[in-house]
């Protein structure tokens, strides 16, 4: 296939691939984190945003919603798009698309204008995650299998959690602008190292025919999907037209996709694949995977900045020692799935135990807890989904064909990023229904009869007048004051119980371990690589 762009120097031979093979790992991964800090690097502009364009917090949120949208339409057709223009080609266009809108949503005057430029960089986006995940596991060896994935995974996990920390420091010194303009250097970066040093992959076939339908039926079911999702919570769900005509969209072209896909002899994804027992069971582990590693990105911010007022640097410092910890232990799962012969399925029972183990420490945190309890807590978690991470990689896709690959990993990431989807509205719903059980539970301790509430009303009322307050109006501030303190602990009792429940949701995924084969096991990756 002639490429599109002439090679700066083209990378040919199998060994000078595989002497690039860190270089090319590198450079694909630099694509993906640069794709995934951007799902979550606008949230804490979101207000200057605001003020800028003169939009309400319905509107802006399509700044958010339009990306991932985007995202998650291209993500499951990226194997297809890359045997149709070529991986290398494809790459290039990819991370081209997303500059490109990424310098127009800096200069964008208008809301409809910046919306419109975040759904081209969602498009542009959306095929880096699964392309480079393909690509690793064709240009490494089969025993450095386990390494291409650490390397990648870290970009995987530190990339939700660099996004909030980056964004809100660039937001403060510079302006929201520089969030977007910030993809500049290090997109030219990665299309310069892509055209470099990225073959174009040994197995991928064009397909004969376009699939047309097929991508309708797709763009329509998933988008639809994950609007609702992202639009579920603000909307109260169900009580909603809007959401309930965009699942019934969702539902019914989702099933046509599946028949067309079944019945068209080039299909754009290839289903049959599910067939595969280990790779669907896989499928279903990552989607709670993802369920728990977005959720607790999200939550955990929420938790440290609206009740102990922590920034989003200070955050994001806090969220570090975690991210660090991932990739180590990824590193360290990487060497170790490509020398021993243990059963992969073990790491990942060890590393759900971790992290459940942490999300009850998580559960143990006050309105008074800091870095002494934050920290421990952090590093177990991201030692934990370190390794579930790398193993379940393996896993998932070491039976795949060399030609399935691309497909596959699409349909993988896909999945992860459906999970996150979930378990992020989830976490918001549930959220809101805790802390309101948790409230009237609390409420009802609270009354003119406690002796405990006297008390505290009495302290509080003393505190406000030493404060200045005139004595006249000191007990409705109390009361005020009292009111806050429920709010606040029905808050946190509302924190505890979700990180709980993200601890609970990934070991409830382990009985799928039985049904992916140990036969495999030892040489997960093996077929993928070779």
């Amino acid at each position: 296939m002639n490429p599109l762009f002439p090679a700066l120097r083209r990378v040919d031979s199998d060994a000078e691939i595989h002497a690039q093979r860190y270089l090319i790992a590198f450079t694909v991964t630099l694509g993906s984190m640069m794709e995934l800090v951007d799902t979550s690097i606008v949230n804490v502009a979101i207000p200057h945003m605001m003020g800028s364009l003169g939009a309400t917090l319905d509107e802006i949120a399509w700044v958010s919603t339009g990306y991932v949208v985007a995202n998650v339409i291209v993500l499951p057709i990226s194997g297809w798009l890359a045997n149709w223009f070529g991986r290398r080609n494809y790459l290039s266009l990819s991370i081209m698309l997303f500059v490109v809108a990424s310098m127009m949503c800096g200069a964008s005057s208008s809301l409809e204008e910046l919306v419109f430029w975040r759904i081209v960089q969602g498009l542009g986006g959306g095929g880096l995650i699964s392309t480079a995940q393909a690509t690793l596991y064709e240009v490494f060896p089969r025993q450095e299998s386990g390494t291409a994935m650490a390397i990648f995974g870290l970009g995987i996990m530190v990339g939700p959690m660099l996004g909030p920390t980056l964004g809100g420091w660039l937001t403060d010194a510079y302006s929201w602008p520089w969030i977007f303009y910030i993809n500049l250097p290090l997109g030219i970066l990665a299309l310069l190292l892509v055209l470099m040093v990225v073959p174009d992959s040994k197995y991928g076939k064009r397909a004969e025919q376009v699939d047309a339908l097929g991508f309708v039926l797709l763009a329509l079911g998933v988008g639809c999907l994950q609007t609702a999702l992202e639009r579920g919570e603000r909307l109260d769900w169900f009580a909603s037209r809007e959401i309930v005509a965009l699942s019934l969209v969702s539902f019914f072209a989702l099933c046509a996709f599946v028949w067309q896909e079944l019945r068209h002899e080039h299909p754009v994804v290839e289903i049959r694949i599910l067939r595969d027992v280990q790779f669907a069971a896989a499928l279903v582990f990552t989607f709670l995977l993802g369920g728990a590693l977005f959720s607790t990105v999200f939550v955990f911010p929420v938790y440290v900045q609206t009740l102990l007022g922590y920034t989003a640097w200070e955050t994001g410092m806090v969220i570090l020692p975690g991210a660090l910890a991932s990739g180590l232990t990824m590193a360290v799962m990487g060497r170790l799935t490509g020398s021993t012969r243990l059963d992969l399925r073990l790491f990942v029972v060890g590393g759900a135990a971790i992290f459940g183990y942490s999300m009850w420490q998580h559960s143990l945190f006050t309105l008074h807890s800091g870095w002494s309890e934050f920290l421990p807590a952090m590093i177990l978690r991201g030692i934990g989904l370190g390794m579930v991470f790398i193993p379940l990689n393996n896993l998932a896709l070491g039976n795949l064909p060399p030609q399935q690959m691309s497909n596959g990993s699409g349909l993988y990431n896909l999945t992860r990023q459906l999970g996150g989807s979930v378990g992020i509205a989830s976490s918001a719903t549930l959220y809101v229904q805790f802390q309101q059980a948790n409230r009237g539970e609390l409420i009802r301790h609270v009354n003119q009869f406690s002796a405990a509430t006297t008390e505290r009303l009495r302290e509080l009322k003393a505190l406000v007048i030493a404060h200045g307050t005139p004595a006249l109006v000191a007990p409705a501030k109390a009361l005020r004051l009292l009111d806050g303190m429920v709010t606040q602990q029905a808050a946190m009792l509302a924190f505890e119980r979700l990180f709980l429940l993200f601890g609970v949701a990934l070991l409830a995924a382990l009985p799928l371990l039985l049904l992916m084969s140990r036969g495999h096991l030892a040489r997960a990756g093996d077929t993928a690589a070779h």
